[in-house]
């Protein structure tokens, strides 16, 4: 009988997972791929959860985290506007920051079943029976789910957002050798899309955007797709002119949906993207699952010492969660509206020109608070 299974080990898994067995909890995450590894994300991280994320270890300087203060914002024809980021952030690649995570996870006790995927979840009798790709069956008393933005286990579950076909293709590259600063994350727009792009370490750029599975098969495939679309706004066009693409192929994923989810499917905690995806528009998903992380985290522990009985748990983190998150979801999903077609994103970016105090209002809406460090005795004894 474990404590606790972790099924996914992205952001959201490995903080959950090492703050769960930091305080002395068993903790086993099961996760398909070996670290470390890369994901179409856009790597840009709100500083609303760096005294966080240092607190636990993670020496983002000593990673050589770029630190970002500004904010582009350009339509498919190039007209261009900037704004200050009240709050800053930075960017790391997912492959660097993941790669930290798990290794803190391992120095702190979490038992990882790498190259391995949950096949199914089974909650009967106050327990939880998980079935592995290799046929292995674990129990625990508490399964948290952080395994991203689609998976099988959707599927499985039931869960309402798969019976709904999204048309979104998210696409990942990193790049070195152009002309951009680094303390600026530009959004740019072209004919059904838009991409983000800003500096992560060692000198390299994150360049990931969204479009749909239709523009793709209307020009037969990506690189056609991106000199028939993205070459359209000239700042994308000068981008992938001159830079230096690090990948043989780019990192792609299929069918990603925002529509809404459940923060508790079949009495599973889901965190991160498996709770709620926000817009690439908004950025900010990064920050979003490593909150939902120590939200997760700290309602386990106090589950895990019987302080809250199994239907308080579920209640109070669906409501905690929602209170988090509702409005930076919703803000996402109407603001992206204004985007992917030339004509809107044309008139969109002229308007925030205009009032750019409404841009402004707009990013403030989709960061949240820093999140207080305590200095916290790592024990399962004692509440956080």
């Amino acid at each position: 009988m474990q404590d606790v299974i972790i099924i996914g080990g992205g952001l959201a898994g490995l903080v959950s997972a090492l703050e769960l067995a930091r305080v002395g909890f068993g903790v086993t995450l099961v996760e398909r791929k070996t670290y470390p590894f890369h994901k179409v994300c856009g790597e840009y991280v709100s500083n609303e959860v760096r005294p966080y994320l240092e607190s636990l270890g993670v020496d983002l300087d000593g990673l050589d985290a770029a630190r970002i203060r500004e904010f582009w914002l350009s339509a498919p024809s190039g007209k261009l506007l900037n704004a200050p980021l009240d709050l800053g952030g930075f960017g790391i690649s997912r492959y660097v920051l993941d790669y930290q995570l798990y290794h803190l996870g391992l120095a702190s006790g979490v038992n990882f079943r790498l190259g391995q995927s949950a096949e199914n979840v089974h909650f009967a009798d106050d327990q939880f029976a998980v079935t592995l790709s290799s046929g292995e069956t674990l129990v625990a008393r508490l399964v948290l789910g952080t395994f991203g933005k689609r998976s099988k286990l959707d599927k499985t579950l039931d869960r309402a957002f798969m019976r709904q076909v999204s048309p979104y293709v998210g696409v990942k590259y990193h790049i070195t050798g152009i002309d951009f600063p680094k303390d600026v994350i530009a959004l740019h727009n072209f004919p059904d899309g838009y991409c983000g792009m800003s500096a992560i370490e060692a000198d390299k750029y994150c360049l990931c955007y969204l479009t749909t599975r239709a523009n793709v098969r209307t020009h037969g495939t990506i690189p056609a797709m991106e000199k028939a679309a993205l070459y359209q706004n000239p700042h994308l066009r000068a981008v992938f002119e001159s830079g230096t693409f690090l990948y043989e192929r780019p990192e792609v994923i299929n069918e990603i949906s925002f529509a809404p989810k459940r923060a508790v499917e079949n009495h599973l905690l889901m965190a991160g993207d498996s709770a709620g995806l926000i817009t690439p528009l908004c950025g900010n998903g990064m920050a979003m699952a490593i909150h939902g992380a120590r939200l997760a985290s700290g309602l386990a522990s106090q589950f895990l010492r019987r302080k809250l009985t199994r239907p308080e748990l579920e209640r109070t983190y669906q409501t905690n969660w929602s209170v988090l998150f509702s409005r930076r979801l919703w803000v996402g999903r109407t603001v992206q509206k204004l985007f992917g077609h030339s004509w809107l994103s044309e008139a969109a970016v002229a308007t925030f020109g205009a009032v750019k105090p409404a841009l402004r209002a707009v990013m403030k809406q989709t960061h949240g608070q820093v999140i207080p460090v305590a200095n916290r005795p790592f024990n399962k004894e004692t509440s956080w």
